[in-house]
């Protein structure tokens, strides 16, 4: 059986520009050793850490465990060295395993066919002891093996997440163009917010960053909307570990700070209800105050300190561009003139449209969403006149440099 105990790399893979966010949460869950990569960060653990990331990570979407690192330079050198791994450690011959890998290397013009070599080389090794062999195909519920091979230098990971983790579980309905709940996650952690102020999110659409805010507020892990993990396939899995980290997460689990408000508005009756039925799901709908109006009617709770956020459209076209300018400048109408003493955020792939908010940036914090870069923009909106506040504002202006991974 595999020893769950034993220390090996553990890499953490995530979406384009979380990697920061990723980052800053290894480091709150105790991680002293954690590298920061353009893909991801990597650290130190056992698999017995890796159900507890999988469970807990908000930003994350693999949590890979590193079984071999060696050179290679042909398949047929992958396939022997891979012949040496204690396999049946891992699987057996009941086992259903699949094979994901990235590679670049000049003898592979296809992914696929390095794929089918690792899955060979572990097929052999099965068979070679047991007589028979297991099942493998594409589907990730099972055993999931993980190949990086860039240039000469290879690794060999256990994939313990399976289907990634960048879905929390909970959303039933996704709307139009939603967020993905990771980056979510990330982009509340760009805003500094930690469930102790009122949190706005005026353009809700199917909810996910209200929802986010609210599973933060509460303390509620991710991993508790989840059932199935590729680690629960591996010989060695004990399923009361498991269960016991489940009941430790579920006692965090806590009310809101007194006086918080999540305040959610779309003028879109349908992106309401979607949002209400992910709210559900969650077991956050009570924790949210959903409005259906549009954003400028949006209620802004009286206590200071809060955040409000904004997810507008990017436009595709030259008329949609030019039909949301009006759009972006009563945004910037809106957090001026509605919601002094409140961090106000803009996150937008549009930087000509960015510029209608008629702001002064305080900082300016890299992400990506689908395949464009995008910002993630953060206005001081003072209290009293900005007159009183100009030193301060001159202040943050030396900010205004992007913020990079």
């Amino acid at each position: 059986m595999g020893d769950f105990s034993k220390q090996s790399r553990i890499v953490i893979t995530c979406q384009r520009g979380l990697a920061r966010w990723l980052a800053d949460e290894l480091v709150e869950l105790g991680h002293s050793e954690v590298e920061q990569f353009h893909g991801g960060v990597s650290t130190n653990g056992s698999l017995l850490d890796c159900q507890r990331l999988n469970m807990t990570l908000r930003c994350a979407s693999q949590v890979l465990y590193s079984l071999r690192r060696f050179r290679c330079n042909s398949p047929e050198f992958l396939y022997r060295e891979l012949g040496r791994i204690n396999w049946e450690e891992w699987l057996g011959p009941e086992s259903y395993f699949s094979v994901t890998s990235n590679v670049e290397h000049p003898s592979i013009r296809s992914s696929m066919y390095a794929n089918v070599r690792v899955k060979d080389a572990i097929v052999d090794r099965i068979r070679g002891i047991s007589g028979e062999r297991p099942n493998s195909g594409h589907e990730l519920n099972g055993v999931v093996v993980h190949l990086f091979w860039r240039g000469s230098d290879a690794e060999l990971f256990l994939d313990t997440s399976g289907p990634t983790i960048a879905k929390h579980g909970y959303r039933r309905l996704p709307g139009k163009a939603p967020l993905s709940e990771a980056l979510a996650a990330a982009l509340i952690r760009g805003t500094n917010w930690r469930g102790e102020t009122p949190f706005v999110n005026p353009m809700c659409g199917s909810g996910t960053l209200a929802i986010e805010a609210a599973l933060i507020a509460t303390g509620r892990a991710p991993g508790l909307f989840r059932e199935d993990y590729a680690f629960k396939h591996l010989r060695g899995f004990e399923p009361k570990t498991f269960e016991q980290i489940r009941s430790e997460l579920q006692q965090k689990v806590h009310p809101p700070a007194a006086g918080v408000e999540i305040v959610a508005s779309d003028h879109d009756p349908e992106a309401i209800a979607t949002a209400k039925a992910n709210a559900t799901a969650a077991g956050v709908s009570d924790l949210i105050a959903f409005e259906l109006c549009d954003f400028r009617q949006t209620r802004v709770p009286e206590a200071p300190g809060g955040v409000v956020i904004f997810n507008p459209e990017y436009g595709h076209r030259l008329g949609e561009v030019r039909a949301l300018e009006t759009t972006y400048k009563e945004l910037g109408d809106f957090l001026k003139q509605r919601c002094r003493g409140y961090r106000g955020y803009v996150f937008t792939a549009n930087p000509e449209l960015a510029k209608k908010v008629g702001l002064r940036t305080s900082r300016r914090m890299e992400f990506a969403t689908a395949k464009l870069e995008a910002r993630l923009l953060e206005y001081e909106l003072y209290e009293g006149t900005r007159k009183n506040k100009e030193p301060k504002e001159q202040s943050l202006a030396a900010e205004e440099e992007p913020v990079s991974e």
